[in-house]
């Protein structure tokens, strides 16, 4: 399934009560009203909003480095 938002693949989130699908490049849920976003948004803006798996999908994404890596970098930063 494609997300209305950005058109990327939605992948089925089962870690909720009733399974639904998440796009984790922006975040967009299904269900969800699409809202129209108003001018540009800096990558920094746009990691502020995302959860770590979201934050993790995106790095991976551009820096192409492994997502398995960087969540576990991403937990370890966060103990401290």
């Amino acid at each position: 399934m494609k997300c209305p938002r950005c058109q990327n693949e939605m992948i089925i989130d089962s870690h909720r009560k009733i399974p639904l699908n998440m796009c984790y490049h922006c975040g967009y849920i299904e269900g969800r009203s699409v809202h129209i976003e108003r001018g540009n948004v800096t990558n920094f803006a746009h990691c502020k909003s995302l959860n770590i798996n979201e934050l993790a999908s995106f790095m991976a994404e551009g820096l192409g480095m492994d997502r398995e890596e960087i969540i576990l970098w991403l937990q370890a930063e966060c103990e401290y």
